[in-house]
């Protein structure tokens, strides 16, 4: 494992490798208020053995890269696309198999499209769409949930930690037991870690920023996987079906009984696909 800082402009993108450089690279992209850490080292290091370089990296206002006045991101979707396109400057990789979890599948959608070119496959993990309308939203519960987070002091460490623990919880898929403890190690070390953890919040502010270009996932034209879990409630199922309805060739694999999460007991499904998709040397 190996760390390096990109600078874009003002900007500070901190990221981490795994594997060799000549190996095909593989970029992930996480998604909101999570930082690189969510990609799990192991997670990583397995996928690499399969024969590609991979880099996570934290994204805007988490873990190490470049935090923003809290509530005033000053930064869009279309930015955070163009930092990982810079990440892939940095490294020398002409082009990546891009694989994006949650806000970072619409991150990773935003670089498929804007620059094709640079993508060689696109892995979307439980997200949704660009440019599909009338897709169910979160659960009840977990919408109930998230409503606390209004209120939440997010300076005070102690009832953000039991907020992301529970929310952690409410993330999870009904397949597995959920492992709270693990859990609560990775909310601990992120929080230990971040600039300015609060300031995470920043990602639920941030808007597209593509002016009047209204962006269509059935306007992809690179080899497509999408994995979801049947019990995600952030992003019910239907989401990962609607987006690969809406791409020719597009791969869909279910995780039976799976949340918004990469639980440990589906890696082997997931990085097995994902390594399939992608390909290797």
């Amino acid at each position: 494992m190996a760390d390096m800082t990109i600078k874009r402009g003002g900007v500070e993108i901190a990221t981490e490798t795994f594997g060799h450089p000549s190996d095909p690279a593989l970029l992930l992209i996480m998604g909101a208020m999570a930082s690189m850490l969510w990609w799990p080292e192991e997670f990583c290091e397995q996928l690499a053995e399969q024969g590609h370089f991979v880099i996570r990296y934290d994204n805007r206002d988490t873990g190490l890269s470049t935090s923003y006045p809290l509530g005033k991101p000053g930064y869009t979707l279309s930015d955070m696309a163009e930092d990982a396109v810079a990440v892939l400057d940095e490294y020398g990789i002409k082009s990546a198999g891009i694989v994006g979890m949650s806000l970072g599948g619409s991150i990773a959608q935003r670089v498929a499209l804007s620059h094709p070119g640079r993508v060689r496959t696109l892995t979307i993990i439980s997200s949704s769409p660009l440019g599909i309308d009338g897709l169910p939203n979160f659960t009840e519960d977990y919408s109930a949930h998230a409503a606390t987070a209004e209120t939440l002091d997010w300076n005070d460490r102690a009832n953000v930690v039991d907020f992301m623990v529970r929310d952690v919880r409410m993330i999870a898929g009904t397949a597995h037991p959920h492992d709270a403890g693990a859990a609560l190690q990775v909310i601990e070390r992120d929080m230990d870690r971040a600039r300015s953890f609060a300031n995470a919040t920043n990602h639920f502010l941030v808007e597209g920023g593509d002016g009047e270009k209204r962006l269509a996932a059935a306007d992809l034209r690179v080899p497509l996987l999408v994995i979801h879990g049947t019990a995600d409630p952030i992003f019910p199922v239907v989401h990962g079906e609607a987006l690969a309805n809406a791409v020719r060739g597009a791969k869909l694999e279910r995780i039976d009984g799976g949340g918004h999460e990469l639980h440990r007991n589906d890696w082997q499904q997931i990085i097995g696909a994902i390594a399939a998709h992608a390909g290797a040397r």
